[in-house]
C-alpha cells in the first residue's frame, strides 16, 4: 500500500506546472483491476488552460490498443464494473474520438500498451472541466480490453472492462 500512496504522489506532482494552485483543480483515479487481472495505475486530471490535462501510467495490460473512457458514475463495486455505467456524456452526443467536435465528453480514445504491457498517457482533453455538467469529479475511469473502434455506437466496441477507478479530488500535501 506504501508503494501505491508513492505512486499517486508522483503522479499528482507530474501533473504540476501548469495546473492551478486551487486543491480541487486537481483529481486522481486509481485504477484497480477486474477479477483474475493484474492492471493497475492512477490516471492524474488536473485543470490547465484549455481544458483539463490527463496523465498518469499503467501496467499489467496485454500489450496493444485499450479503449480508454470516463463513465458516468464513479462506482467500480460489479465485478465487471458495469456499476459506472455507461460513457460520461453530458451533451447526448454520439461516440467518436477524442480529436472530434462532437463527442461523449468521456470519450478518450484509446492508449497503447507497450510490450511490457505499460501504458504512459498524457494530452490535454478540452471537453473535461472542474466545474458544471462536464466535470469529471465523481466519475469512474474505465480501461477496456480492447481498442475503442471510435465509430461504433455508442461504445466503441471495446469489449470487457479490465480496470475502473474513480475520480476523486486530490488535497495538496503541505
Amino acid at each position: 500500500m506504501r508503494s501505491l500512496g508513492f505512486l499517486v504522489v508522483g503522479s499528482i506532482l507530474a501533473m504540476g506546472g501548469a495546473a492551478s494552485a486551487d486543491p480541487s483543480q486537481k483529481a486522481v483515479a486509481v485504477l484497480k483491476s477486474a477479477a483474475g487481472g493484474n492492471v493497475a495505475g492512477t490516471v492524474g486530471f488536473a485543470a490547465v488552460e484549455g481544458g483539463v490535462r490527463v496523465s498518469g501510467r499503467i501496467t499489467g495490460l496485454t500489450p496493444g490498443s485499450h479503449g480508454f473512457h470516463v463513465h458516468e458514475k464513479g462506482d467500480c463495486s460489479a465485478a465487471d464494473f458495469t456499476s459506472a455505467g455507461g460513457h460520461f456524456n453530458p451533451t447526448g452526443d454520439p461516440h467518436a474520438g477524442p480529436t472530434e467536435a462532437k463527442r461523449h465528453a468521456g470519450d478518450m480514445g484509446n492508449i497503447e500498451a507497450n510490450k511490457d504491457g505499460v501504458a504512459e498517457i498524457n494530452y490535454l482533453d478540452p471537453k473535461l472541466s472542474f466545474e458544471g455538467a462536464s466535470s469529471v469529479v465523481g466519475r469512474g475511469v474505465i480501461v477496456h480490453a480492447n481498442a475503442d473502434d471510435l465509430k461504433t455506437q455508442p461504445t466503441g466496441n471495446a469489449g470487457g472492462r479490465v480496470a475502473c477507478g474513480v475520480v476523486e479530488v486530490v488535497k495538496e500535501l503541505k
